[in-house]
């Protein structure tokens, strides 16, 4: 049996934990609250993410990463981005050389502009351990959680590697493609959310399906020439860790990203919407650091621009995408 072992106990971890779970594999969890792990323990419950879902018993909670990593084959990070990097020098006394690791988590470094895998790389990543995948696509947790069809895309440097994750995570509900395109699969998982939000903006003012498809269209054009910028391939941007999980992060109703969108466009202040917020909207934090990625490479993406405006310098959103739509004219 093998052990895995989920760095994060959000609803996107309980739910990559209940597929593994599925197919018998020892499951470990490492959650940041001492109290779930009682409440995964003894009740079977992630009472704070995602209490609808009963867990099996082969899930077990910890919130000591050495515990959760012992003699685990594979550690999969679902941590925020913000708290990516401490937790990976937090658990890296506790690694075992070849463990295979795993970001699943969606988002850019603020202050270095790294995406996840590059934070392993340079926290983890010695010259006899480059196990890294990250894998991306459009999946909501709770319907993961719930079985429903699904299908992401693993990417690795290593070929092998990425095969490893991808016959590890699928199950008869969730459907793995490989990739080796690090960059795009990361990037496009990461820059979604920031559209997402623009997407919430539009149905927040009350336009219709005419402006969240412009919008979409021409926010897949950004994210395609970001990720050529970073040495990606646009090809990526076809597929599920782009179109795909743009669109379902700009119009499903369980897009967080979307939902802080629609309440900035219904004229709700930031500060006012993510108070008291237990998720984590990754596209706030990744909005300024799309920017500065964009800016470094020479790129334009003036939705990402506007998007800036409106959540860290106040601008008003109606005003952020009129000045979209009067931008000089131009060839598609």
């Amino acid at each position: 049996m093998k052990k895995v072992a989920i760095i994060g106990g959000g609803s996107w971890g309980t739910a990559l934990a209940l597929v593994l779970s599925q197919k018998s594999q020892q499951v470990r969890i490492w959650v940041y609250e001492a109290e779930l792990v009682d409440a995964i323990n003894q009740n079977h419950r992630n009472n704070l993410y995602l209490p609808e879902c009963e867990l099996p018993s082969a899930i077990q909670a910890t919130h000591s990463l050495a515990e959760a990593l012992a003699e685990s084959e594979m550690a999969v990070m679902v941590v925020p981005s913000r708290h990516f990097r401490k937790v990976s020098e937090e658990l890296k006394p506790y690694l075992r050389p070849e463990t295979i690791l795993v970001s699943a988590t969606k988002g850019i470094e603020n202050q270095t502009l790294c995406r996840m895998s590059q934070i392993l790389e340079e926290v983890l990543c010695e010259q006899s351990r480059c196990n890294i995948a990250a894998i991306s696509g459009p999946s909501f947790a709770k319907e993961v959680a719930r079985g429903n069809p699904t299908a992401i895309v693993v990417a690795s440097h290593d070929k092998k590697t990425a095969e490893f994750v991808q016959s590890e995570l699928s199950s008869a509900n969730l459907r793995l493609y490989t990739s080796n395109d690090m960059v795009g699969v990361e990037l496009g998982g990461a820059v979604k959310n920031v559209i997402a939000i623009a997407a919430g903006v539009c149905a927040g003012l009350g336009y219709g399906s005419n402006s969240l498809a412009a919008l979409i269209t021409r926010g897949l054009a950004e994210m395609t020439r970001l990720v050529v910028a970073c040495g990606g391939k646009p090809l990526t941007l076809a597929g599920l860790s782009g179109i795909g999980d743009l669109v379902l992060t700009c119009t499903g109703d369980l897009s967080r990203n979307r939902s802080i969108g629609i309440q900035l466009g219904q004229g709700r202040k930031l500060d006012e919407i993510i108070t008291g917020m237990r998720t984590v909207a990754e596209g706030i934090p990744t909005t300024q650091a799309t920017l500065s990625l964009a800016k470094k490479h020479h790129v334009e993406m003036p939705i990402i621009e506007q998007m800036d405006a409106v959540l860290n310098r106040g601008k008003v959103a109606r005003q952020a995408l009129r000045e979209l739509m009067e931008r000089p004219l131009k060839e598609e």
